[in-house]
């Protein structure tokens, strides 16, 4: 019985054209500092939003952008739709309850007959629904998988709202994300050209700590709350990630034997620039080139590990090595995988 999964190929879908951060301050009612102050402390240059800025009409919806993410990915791959066996995706932002977006999407790409499961959690989503695929496929009875993650959270903002006014937990939402949705494809067995997936896991780890991060849904009777539909504690987060990350990345070396200096590539946690810089710093890896996308992307919560997959399935070669770290702040997720090229 085989132990590998392959990683084939990734891809993922981006709404509309880049949007800097000049732009986002003219709509928002900011001034130049403000950007500085983004550029400066934040480091997101850009993102891609499923919000038309100008009317505050929804443009793109998760389900649309999941399907051209995983079209894509199984075109990279030469998959055919009627050869997979089983879709997970992973979203802390579903189009609605039911149906699970996850099914629409099976639906417009032709997919029936098969398991589907719909994880609803922060950014690691992405690598929770990596594991599910990977523990299923594993198990037998299964060769291919179609894995999915990404998140529209423009439909959040409160485009009426004087930022100047908002605490910094709600204002931080603003510029932090970017919406979007990633996919990959994983098959049973190593295929030569693609990449194993050594190891991955996810581990909840928020016994005692508040929430770092909320996210609502309000229905009618509620949708009148004075609760805001979205908040960050960027100071929690800011504390606890770096530390998690090198946790993660500690515990994927000992599981797979790797030494620090045998590692390629490095995925990082991917909140916003500056942070990314910050936690690279701290991660003991002397020959690990940073995949990274999120000062021109923003943070896409869930589709942000596969934005990374897909750059680094681009430079991976045979035998090189590669660590990815996704922390999901809301109740705090740590979750990390391992790649190694065929």
């Amino acid at each position: 019985m085989t132990t590998t999964v392959s990683l084939l190929a990734a891809a993922s879908a981006l709404p509309g054209p880049a949007v800097d951060n000049a732009a986002l301050g003219r709509r928002l009612g900011m001034d130049a500092l403000w950007e500085q102050w983004v550029e400066a402390f934040i480091g997101t240059r850009t993102r891609h939003l499923a919000v038309d800025l100008d009317s505050g009409e929804i443009r793109h919806t998760l389900l649309e952008l999941a399907h051209q993410a995983g079209g894509r990915a199984l075109a990279a791959a030469g998959v055919p739709a009627d050869e997979v066996d089983l879709v997970v995706l992973g979203t802390a932002t579903p189009d609605r309850l039911m149906p699970a977006t996850v099914n629409l999407v099976a639906d417009r790409l032709g997919i029936d007959g098969v398991p589907s499961y719909q994880l609803q959690s922060g950014c690691s989503g992405a690598v929770q629904a990596l594991t599910v695929a990977h523990g299923l496929l594993l198990s037998g009875g299964l060769r291919t998988a179609l894995v999915l993650g990404g998140d529209v959270v423009a439909r959040f903002y409160d485009l009426s709202a004087d930022l100047r006014k908002l605490p910094p937990a709600e204002l931080v939402n603003y510029v932090l994300f970017g919406d979007g949705v990633g996919a990959a494809v994983l098959r049973v067995g190593e295929v030569p050209g693609a990449a194993a997936l050594r190891t991955v896991f996810t581990r909840l780890v928020g016994l005692g700590r508040a929430p770092g991060a909320t996210l609502e849904w309000f229905g009618p009777v509620d949708r009148d709350s004075d609760r805001p539909a979205a908040t960050e504690d960027y100071k929690a987060i800011e504390q606890h990630v770096p530390v998690l990350t090198e946790e993660v990345v500690a515990e994927l070396l000992e599981r797979l034997h790797w030494a620090a200096d045998e590692v390629d590539y490095v995925l990082p946690p991917q909140l916003s620039g500056r942070m990314t810089r910050l936690i690279v710093d701290r991660l003991k890896l002397p020959r690990a080139a940073e995949v990274s996308c999120v000062a021109d992307t923003g943070n896409n919560g869930n589709g942000i590990v596969f934005l990374q997959l897909e750059r680094a399935l681009a430079r991976l070669r045979r035998g090189d090595r590669a660590l990815g770290v996704s922390i999901e702040s809301s109740k705090w997720i740590k979750s990390g995988f391992a790649l190694e090229g065929l």
